[in-house]
């Protein structure tokens, strides 16, 4: 499986901006997509995961009611939609996908493939 993450950029501290993970190669409906961030000097935090087919995404309580993910089955594509972005956002954005359990979604050793970041910086 292979792993894409694009989107980010430079946004102002309210702002919204949507990322996209692009998976190719293996089918990946049979796995949980997470997304993970990761700050300079800080470890990976998950931000929010889902089932590729089916599943109620589950997101971390520092961004449920601003980040939404949304998916494209037909495309293999899924997405973090983020709204009412703050400075403590900026991070590189990492997706993962894995056959996880639900037990085990919020850490990152539970995932085998990941693409690289995409960067966020969100100004104040």
């Amino acid at each position: 499986v292979q792993l894409q993450a694009s989107g980010g950029g430079l946004v102002q501290a309210g702002g919204s901006l949507r990322l996209t993970c692009a998976a190719s190669g293996e089918s990946v409906r049979n796995y949980a997509v997470g997304w993970f961030r990761q700050a300079p000097g800080k470890e990976r935090e998950f931000v929010a995961s889902t089932r590729w087919s089916g599943g109620i995404p589950y997101y971390a309580d520092i961004v449920k009611g601003r980040f939404t993910i949304s998916k494209d089955i037909a495309k293999n594509t899924m997405y973090l939609q983020m709204n009412s972005l703050k400075p403590e956002d900026t991070a590189v954005y990492h997706c993962a996908a894995g056959r996880v359990i639900s037990s085990t979604r919020t850490s990152p050793s539970a995932y085998s493939y990941w693409g690289k970041g995409t960067q966020v910086t969100v100004s104040s």
